[in-house]
């Protein structure tokens, strides 16, 4: 048995059936030098929240393991485009049990916070979303409040305050100086093909 079957079992006995309830999925993408890297489909607050306790369970399940990287779909990936399947890194956790600064993450230094938050989205957040044919539009940002509306499949979905308050939100304040909070300014009664509908739940 591999390293990466090792994670994948760990995963599949304990916290994917956590994810799915949420509404994403989590697979192991691979495990080289010590570092698993996890990719993660469907709602962002499905995994995120859920960061510490998967990487937890895979360093007691497999010791060798000391970094665990979750990663979201590249865009072509996520909108169902042929194209190479490189992730995205959304978080990296270290031995030490801290979130490790991503890539893309902007640091506090210059920016203006709207553009920053628009640039999380772009390349964070959007191309997880997409693949339930959802789209995240800032609207404003005022005194450190982010004003989101969701889109597509993501409007009048049932599980949109996951995906915004545990995915989207937490995510903004770790990667942008700034940001308070997020508020939903959505017309979620107006959802024409929410990704879960009530009745889906």
């Amino acid at each position: 048995m591999t390293l990466a079957d090792k994670v994948a079992a760990a995963l599949q006995a304990s916290v994917l059936p956590s994810v799915i309830a949420r509404g994403g999925e989590i697979r192991v993408l691979d495990v080289e030098d010590g570092t698993a890297r996890l990719e993660v489909t469907g709602s962002p607050g499905a995994a995120l929240p859920l960061a510490a306790r998967i990487e937890a369970l895979i360093r007691h399940a497999v010791p060798e393991v000391t970094r665990v990287v979750i990663t979201g779909p590249a865009p072509a990936a996520a909108a169902g485009l042929p194209g190479p399947r490189a992730s995205r890194p959304l978080m990296t956790r270290e031995k030490s049990g801290r979130d490790a600064r991503g890539p893309h993450e902007p640091t506090a230094a210059g920016g203006d916070v709207a553009d920053l938050v628009r640039g999380v989205l772009e390349r964070d957040i959007k191309p997880v979303i997409a693949a339930h044919r959802g789209h995240a539009h800032l609207v404003a940002v005022e005194e450190g409040w982010v004003r989101l509306r969701l889109e597509g499949g993501c409007q009048g979905c049932s599980l949109a305050e996951v995906t915004l308050r545990q995915g989207i939100e937490p995510l903004l304040r770790a990667r942008v100086p700034g940001v308070v909070g997020l508020t939903d300014v959505t017309d979620h009664e107006a959802g024409r093909e929410p990704f879960f509908s009530a009745a889906k739940r």
